[in-house]
């Protein structure tokens, strides 16, 4: 039996400056093909090239992925702003229908960083431009200096509600991660829960509530040596479990459906 087909989004980039690209980290891949045990598909999240409709018929899940571009802030009824940083309004017109099409479908997704955030948005959600300029709350961007092992290396650890679904997956309502991120959520949409927290106060994790099908999403990278990482591996792997099923029954059981 063939595997399962995750399509991963991709970033717009410009290469060397002039030449428009499409792209993903290899990490995405990785995670995807090795550890939730799906093909991986990289995805131009352009509607020039493709529809909602077409990427729901053609994969069997979805990594909503990190990237620099941010949600444009007009898709949550707020002014851009300077903090708001680079967009990209391509990734914003596919991922956002995508995510609640997703919802209401049961079709698995996992959202990362960005991802998260668009789960958050999709589902009416807004955000902060800068977590780092509200008082009390820490620098949760990446480290601009070092290799990559210490740019995600772990840094602050998330706690998950008692008995929730990521409790539940990780085992541990305490667990550690690194953290590579400007925004993060402000309010959160309707029926999104916020299901873990950094120390500071910042939504780590969330899902959202009645959906039939894999929803969890969380504000880390969890792609980053996710076969030996204990956090990242188990995430993944339920991912990938939710996709299968999606995949061979058209409808896939879920964590979340007790939470």
């Amino acid at each position: 039996m063939s595997r399962p087909v995750v399509g991963i989004i991709g970033n717009s980039y410009l290469m060397n400056d002039q030449y428009p690209t499409h792209a993903g980290g290899t990490m995405n891949s990785d995670a995807v093909a090795n550890v939730a045990g799906c093909i991986p598909l990289l995805i131009p999240a352009d509607p020039r090239f493709l529809s909602v409709d077409e990427l729901l018929e053609t994969c069997d899940g979805f990594l909503l992925t990190g990237g620099r571009p941010n949600v444009h802030p007009e898709e949550y009824g707020e002014p851009e702003t300077e903090a708001h940083g680079a967009f990209d309004r391509a990734r914003d017109a596919i991922v956002l229908p995508l995510v609640r099409a997703c919802v209401e479908r049961g079709q698995p997704f996992l959202g990362i960083c960005r991802g998260f955030q668009e789960v958050n948005v999709a589902m009416g959600g807004t955000l902060y431009p800068e977590i780092r300029d509200l008082p009390g709350r820490m620098n949760h961007r990446m480290p601009p200096d070092g290799t990559l092992e210490e740019k995600f290396a772990l840094r602050h650890t998330v706690e998950m509600s008692e008995n929730g679904p990521f409790h539940r997956l990780f085992g541990a309502q305490e667990v550690m991660t690194n953290t590579l991120h400007g925004q993060g959520i402000k309010r959160p949409g309707a029926r999104i829960v916020i299901d873990g927290y950094a120390p500071d106060g910042t939504p780590e994790a969330i899902y959202v509530k009645d959906a039939p099908g894999f929803t969890l999403s969380v504000q880390w990278h969890p792609e980053w040596d996710a076969a030996n990482d204990p956090v990242s591996r188990p995430l993944f792997q339920a991912f990938g479990d939710a996709v299968r099923s999606w995949a061979c029954a058209g409808k896939g059981p879920s964590l979340q459906k007790s939470a």
